[in-house]
């Protein structure tokens, strides 16, 4: 039997500059486009990060991860894959201490994750993508 997919977009969020959906449910799979520390948004206004630093983008990146996992009906605890992309190495531990701290209430067995740095768009500093399984 064939499941529908759904796309996901939260109220909090833009549309997307191309053609991806923020978050994607087919079946009992979720998955969550990368998402960055913007502000939510609001009309007439660009795009805007939480602030220059990693700890302010973290946290919103997060609120922002939750939102579409929120919408789709799924929660941190059904997240079995985590992806972060950062743009500097020096921000690895400091990341894990946020990312840590964050989680900590969140969910009982942390899901898998993987950590890679890459290049995005001048003032952002972190990306993460998810993976949710629903039962």
């Amino acid at each position: 039997m064939s499941h529908p997919k759904t796309a996901y977009t939260p109220a909090t969020h833009t549309t997307p500059p191309a053609r991806f959906s923020h978050g994607v449910r087919k079946g009992n799979i979720v998955q969550v486009a990368g998402q960055v520390g913007f502000l939510p948004a609001a009309e007439g206004v660009a795009p805007t990060p939480a602030g220059p630093g990693l700890r302010e983008q973290t946290l919103q990146t997060f609120a922002n991860v939750e939102a579409v996992l929120t919408e789709a009906g799924a929660s941190w605890e059904d997240v079995v894959m985590t992806r972060v992309y950062l743009t500097d190495t020096a921000h690895f531990a400091e990341f894990n201490e946020i990312f840590n701290e964050y989680l900590a209430d969140r969910v009982e067995v942390p899901g898998a994750r993987t950590t890679v740095y890459v290049g995005l768009p001048a003032g952002l500093l972190i990306e993460i993508d998810a993976q949710a399984v629903l039962d």
